[in-house]
């Protein structure tokens, strides 16, 4: 019988090319090292319970299709990181971005320091322990999102809050989904692979 890193490992493999990812195995080892991390850690509810193949589609691969929307050398604010869902994973591919993870939840702050620790340089990014509406957001390219609390209640206050040049790439269900569309007119929408109600929105403020 599979160990669930093995699975996970498996599954990884398996479905990257269905969400258009290429990954190469010491990228396979790194996010599965992560996943064994989030596992040992998931007394603080950072997933909901999922099997080893789920966590690798539902959450990883799904995280990764926010790489094909970042140029060379962007600079990303992530909000709500929680279990570090999309970031670390990208972070952990993509050794050319740099992200600042916020992050209200202290307990959930000390894990995404630990989750962070293979990236390297370790200036490549930065753990800010406070909730977003508290805190002056750095300048960024980019500004993603995927789990905020109360996310359709901030999600006005999180597009008046990024800055003028930021694009916004967030993740959303069908109901968050008509609501950021509304807000943000001219944002492009991709149905996640797997997924009949899950959305990966691009857009920027007019």
């Amino acid at each position: 019988m599979p160990t669930q890193r093995e699975q996970f490992a498996t599954a990884l493999k398996t479905y990257a090319p269905d969400f258009g990812i290429e990954l190469g195995d010491g990228h396979t080892d790194l996010l599965t090292d992560y996943y064994a991390l989030v596992m040992k850690w998931n007394e603080l509810h950072l997933v909901a319970p999922c099997t080893p193949a789920e966590f690798a589609t539902r959450h990883v691969l799904e995280s990764l299709t926010l790489l094909r929307h970042l140029p060379g050398v962007a600079n990303i604010v992530d909000v709500g990181s929680g279990g570090g869902l999309p970031i670390v994973p990208c972070l952990l591919v993509r050794h050319d971005l740099r992200a600042t993870l916020i992050e209200a939840s202290q307990r959930k702050a000390v894990f995404l320091r630990e989750a962070l620790r293979p990236v390297e340089p370790p200036e490549r990014s930065r753990v800010i322990a406070a909730r977003f509406e508290q805190v002056d957001l750095p300048a960024a390219d980019f500004l993603t999102c995927r789990a905020l609390d109360r996310f359709s209640e901030l999600l006005p206050l999180l597009i008046q809050r990024a800055g003028p040049r930021t694009t916004l790439v967030l993740f959303a269900g069908d109901a968050l989904c008509r609501q950021i569309q509304r807000r943000l007119p001219s944002a492009t929408v991709e149905r996640i692979p797997f997924s009949e109600n899950r959305y990966l929105i691009v857009g920027q403020k007019t």
